[in-house]
């Protein structure tokens, strides 16, 4: 009984810690639905009993049980599974004790349903990231002057594969390649970044459970796992991803290391290889982070100028509650910080290559 107390305990922490994140994230319904879940779910049904006695880390930053959870429900919602649910949920105004029973009435009807989508971690495509990635790839293009070969790590459906078929407003600088749905318009902080010509090559991705944006269950897992009180996030993401399935985005099911492996093979002369990953290097295992360093040092230290080679970052590091943006070229090695931004984009603080205006 008492570690079945301390594993109950730790659940409920993960939800309260889940619940503070999404209120400083902008989402006040699912941190609501966090907070009610750890007061009031119980061991009542087999849902709550497999909740509550979770086997692994239930916390934010590992198995992110309350996300699973929010996203099972949102789904239900999305799909019209459940019209009570749906009639209680963002962006419906209901009460706490009629929200929760909308809840617990769901748990039961669709626990097989709820139980299958806890199985597997949350999985999201934010696009506002590429807000933070554009001046990336403009800095690169300005650095070198070439069309830029694209690899990233960890792309889900690839909707950040497809940057630049957005439409961008960075301050006082508007950027597009043609007139697209796509609007990001983050808060901008600092000096404008490069202006200069961009061209993209080629562009290829790899995830563990890539997402196929012209897949109707993939894309309802996708939008599931946006909050439910943020309907901007969720009709870019929709948008996102008809342009993706118009491209025919398809992202290889590889390990990252493995496919960084091919990817970093070939010799691409006349053009920069740009290797990126934005929230996702950090949920690589330890051995493959040395791994796919090592592969991309080595890469690095056969590039030329003819054939550089880029890495373009947009990752946690120490300082809580926005990510690092960093850049490393090749064949030189130089690495700088070129800025920050909030995880789900909606800011970014510009402060670019050294001496590059």
């Amino acid at each position: 009984m008492l570690e079945r107390a301390a594993t109950e305990k730790t659940v409920r922490l993960a939800f309260k810690k889940q619940a503070s994140a999404c209120n400083g994230l902008g989402s006040p319904f699912t941190a609501r639905l966090c907070t009610l879940a750890a007061e009031r779910l119980t061991a009542s049904h087999s849902l709550g009993e497999t909740i509550l006695s979770w086997s692994g880390d239930p916390s934010p930053g590992a198995d992110s049980v309350p996300l699973r959870l929010a996203g099972a429900l949102h789904a239900l919602v999305l799909s019209g599974m459940d019209r009570d649910l749906a009639a209680n949920y963002a962006p419906a105004s209901a009460s706490d004790d009629d929200l929760w029973a909308a809840v617990d009435n769901a748990c039961h009807t669709h626990s097989t349903f709820i139980l299958d989508r806890l199985k597997s971690a949350p999985q999201t495509n934010e696009v506002r990231r590429s807000a933070a990635l554009l001046p990336g790839f403009l800095t690169i293009s300005s650095l070198f002057h070439k069309p830029l070969v694209l690899s990233e790590v960890g792309a889900s459906a690839g909707l950040n594969l497809q940057w630049d078929h957005y439409d961008y407003r960075l301050g006082d600088r508007a950027w597009a390649l043609q007139p697209s749905p796509v609007l990001i318009t983050p808060e901008w902080r600092g000096s404008p970044p490069p202006d200069v010509p961009l061209y993209v090559e080629s562009r290829a991705g790899c995830d563990l459970n890539p997402l196929d944006p012209a897949s109707s269950d993939d894309v309802l897992r996708l939008l599931s796992y946006i909050w439910a009180d943020q309907q901007d996030r969720l009709d870019r993401t929709r948008f996102a991803l008809s342009i993706a399935a118009a491209n025919r985005q398809i992202v290889e099911k590889a390990d990252a290391v493995d496919w960084l492996q091919r990817r970093l093979g070939p010799t691409h002369e006349g053009q920069a290889h740009v290797i990126y990953h934005t929230i996702a290097w950090q949920y690589l295992p330890k051995a493959s982070q040395e791994k796919g360093e090592a592969l991309i040092a080595a890469a690095g230290a056969r590039a030329t100028a003819n054939a550089p080679l880029a890495r373009l970052q947009m990752e946690a590091d120490e300082e809580k509650g926005s990510a690092a943006l960093t850049l490393q070229i090749w064949p030189s090695g130089e690495k700088h910080l070129i800025g920050r931004a909030d995880f789900h984009g909606r800011w970014v603080e510009w402060i670019g290559w050294p001496g590059l205006h």
